[in-house]
């Protein structure tokens, strides 16, 4: 599933296109600089395959839903 991250003010948010979704990130289960399992406002799990340097944001990338 595609997902754009994106800072804010108050922090990071999601973007789920094709649900047309958007959703504060309220925690981050972080491996490596950035990624892991990312928890939304919503209740979603998504997991992030972990980067090697922090993003420039906005920036879409490819995430699991964990159940």
């Amino acid at each position: 599933m595609k997902v754009t991250i994106n800072k804010k003010n108050d922090g990071l948010y999601a973007y789920v296109p094709k649900k047309d979704l958007e959703s504060k990130i309220v925690e981050i289960k972080q491996n490596g600089v950035f990624g892991g399992v990312i928890i939304l406002e919503n209740g979603w799990k998504l997991y992030l395959e972990p980067q090697e340097e922090y993003p420039k944001l906005p920036k879409t990338f490819d995430v699991k839903k964990l159940e």
